[in-house]
């Protein structure tokens, strides 16, 4: 995982994105927690609430050609069992020629927390190691902090509005038939993934990840033939080693200037 963040870097410095030295993140966002509420199943909805300041943009999961990847550590919390980030549908840039994943302005990022005991109080602690970029890029390690309420069950609606502008499912956007064909290459693995769906907006973008860390998946590239999408890419392991790839726990997601669409899974075919 550390080689990575350090070949993103590395490719960023590449682009003509160049490092900063250290800077206070007051120059260029401010990070808070929103507190959230309980969900009618237990788990609580809280969120991260980046502001950013004029020309400074952050990054999507999986922040493209020239983008430093967010990484979260939750381990300082208590009273958590597991976390999922439900990530708003990101917005496509352009840096240096090459095509970023991420947000600008402001992004307000939905937490979904299971807790270890049901009804009592959670305390939320993030260490966050993020990529805030303008003409440079700045690598950022920050940590945040706050008790969340318990027994709030008001939903908050700038939460639920980043909930809502998440991604389509495959069933919601109507997606057909979904394969993946797997080749062995020198040190990893070629992928093609084979989807049929309509074009869902000028300028797509397919993005293909894994559910294993340790595994980088080069940009795909994309092509069309009427409502079939056509997406290659290749994969290896951050450390050399060898590796299984994982079907089910292959994501494509379909980005594009109108809708974008989150496919899980991707069998053989």
């Amino acid at each position: 995982m550390i080689k990575a963040f350090f070949l993103s870097f590395v490719a960023a410095l590449s682009l003509g994105v160049h490092a900063a030295p250290a800077q206070s993140i007051d120059d260029m966002a401010e990070v808070t927690i929103l507190p959230g509420w309980t969900m009618a199943d237990g788990t609580h909805m809280a969120a991260l609430k980046f502001v950013l300041e004029d020309g400074w943009k952050t990054y999507w999961r999986a922040p493209g050609e020239a983008g430093i990847p967010p990484r979260f550590n939750w381990s300082g919390s208590r009273n958590l069992a597991d976390v999922t980030v439900e990530w708003p549908t990101p917005v496509q840039t352009v840096t240096s020629g090459m095509r970023t994943i991420g947000y600008e302005h402001s992004l307000v990022l939905p937490i979904r927390i299971n807790p270890a005991r049901f009804g009592q109080p959670i305390h939320l602690a993030a260490e966050l190691e993020i990529g805030i970029c303008s003409d440079i890029c700045v690598p950022v390690t920050l940590k945040i902090a706050q008790d969340l309420p318990s027994g709030v069950t008001r939903p908050d609606p700038q939460i639920a509005a980043a909930l809502a502008s998440r991604p389509y499912t495959a069933k919601e956007a109507g997606v057909g038939r979904v394969v993946c064909r797997v080749t062995p290459i020198k040190g990893g693995l070629a992928i093609l993934a084979e989807v049929d769906m309509e074009q869902m907006g000028a300028n797509e973008l397919t993005v293909l990840e894994t559910d294993n860390p340790d595994l980088w998946v080069t940009q795909a590239v994309m092509s069309r033939n009427g409502n079939r999408l056509r997406a290659e890419a290749e994969i290896f392991h951050a450390e050399g080693h060898s590796f299984a790839l994982n079907r089910s726990g292959l994501r494509i997601t379909v980005l594009s200037s109108g809708d974008a669409v989150d496919i899980r899974g991707c069998p053989a075919g």
